[in-house]
């Protein structure tokens, strides 16, 4: 899912400039991330409640969904059907999530996935990794449609340089 992410020239302008942090927010541009949310979501887990009266079903037990290319793990997941009952609106996975695709990978406490508008809201020690790279923040807004993403509260990063023209 999170095939590229390319840290903007800000971030990589705070990275060069010793002490200066990233503070509240930072902008991310993830490249190739963008993921057609008109694909089938498929879910396996260890359990499985349905309730037909709100029209929700909870997941449970090492769970993991996959949509495309992307895969989303967690302890939880309880997905939240369209009113008329045709499709999942909404996945609001908990106990430690992880979303990846075949390269990259983002951590978090928890995570809610509204597939219509492709929009994916990491929260709680969110951690966003590419080969040597992180970057970490309490907060990761991605944009599946356009590939685009936003790391908010006490934004840190640390990626390696890559090496240097002789």
């Amino acid at each position: 899912m999170l095939q590229v992410f390319r840290l903007s020239a800000v971030l990589a302008f705070f990275a060069l400039v010793p002490g200066l942090g990233l503070a509240q927010g930072a902008s991310v541009a993830f490249g190739g991330l963008k993921q057609d949310t008109s694909l089938p979501v498929e879910v396996s887990a260890d359990q499985l409640a349905v309730n037909q009266a709100d029209g929700t079903a909870v997941f449970s037990g090492n769970v993991l969904v996959g949509q495309g290319g992307m895969r989303l793990a967690a302890g939880r997941v309880k997905v939240e059907y369209t009113a008329d009952g045709s499709g999942i609106s909404k996945l609001f996975a908990s106990e430690g999530v992880t979303l990846t695709n075949a390269t990259d990978a983002a951590e978090s406490r928890e995570a809610v996935y509204t597939i219509d508008s492709g929009n994916v809201v990491m929260t709680g020690d969110v951690l966003l990794t590419q080969g040597g790279s992180a970057l970490s923040g309490q907060k990761l807004v991605i944009d599946l449609k356009a590939g685009t993403g936003v790391m908010e509260g006490r934004v840190q990063t640390v990626f390696q340089p890559g090496k240097a023209k002789n």
